[in-house]
């Protein structure tokens, strides 16, 4: 079973690339707790896709105090007093990633500072299962799903995020980290992508594995 394996998983990747159906989908199918991100409870957000120099260093200090509470206060209880697993739609050193690609270097260094004052209390993932996709395809994505603040989120942008993700997963070895290129794969609804994941996932047997299927 995944989670006698891997206590706490995390699904990450870009915008639109579909982490959250994923996440859901395995605290469904496990009966594990779930962490989710909650873009819509930060008011900064609307503001920051209409004017990004205005409104990007609010927005980023928003979500780092939200999610290093809500990882600090859920995963710490968990851990102590369950042995449920927990599963996550976002990783806490990914806030980094996007304070980098949208602050300027007078915010960046303001916000690393507040940033690397918080980061001890977050624990590290047992696993993280990093979803690609192409630009064109979360663009797509985004599009389809409809909602009103993504809609002046431009291409260009989602391009330099899907490349901030994958600078960052090179990088990054604090935990496992299986890559999945899924813009062929539909983990929310095809039974067999579901079972071909867990499949990679109980295979595993070094830090860093890729997999993705063709059209």
């Amino acid at each position: 079973m995944l989670f006698d394996r891997y206590r706490y998983v995390v699904v990450e990747g870009p915008i639109g690339v579909g982490k959250t159906s994923l996440a859901l989908r395995l605290a469904r199918h496990y009966g594990v707790d779930m962490l989710l991100e909650k873009p819509e409870e930060n008011f900064f957000l609307a503001r920051f896709y209409k004017n990004p120099e205005c409104h990007a260093l609010s927005t980023q200090l928003f979500f780092l105090l939200q999610r290093i509470s809500e990882v600090h206060n859920l995963i710490q209880a968990q851990m102590d007093t369950s042995h449920r697993g927990i599963v996550a739609d976002y990783l806490f050193e990914k806030n980094v990633l996007f304070a980098r690609l949208n602050l300027d270097d007078d915010e960046l260094a303001l916000y690393q500072k507040i940033h690397d004052g918080l980061a001890p209390q977050a624990p590290k993932p047992d696993l993280v299962i990093y979803l690609q996709a192409s630009p064109k395809f979360l663009a797509e994505r985004v599009r389809r799903r409809g909602l009103p603040y993504e809609c002046q989120m431009a291409e260009f942008y989602l391009a330099r995020l899907a490349q901030g993700y994958c600078d960052f997963f090179g990088h990054y070895d604090a935990a496992p980290v299986l890559t999945v290129n899924s813009e062929h794969m539909n983990f929310a609804d095809s039974d067999e992508d579901f079972a071909f994941l867990l499949q990679c996932v109980g295979s595993m047997s070094g830090q860093r594995e890729s997999i993705g299927r063709g059209v």
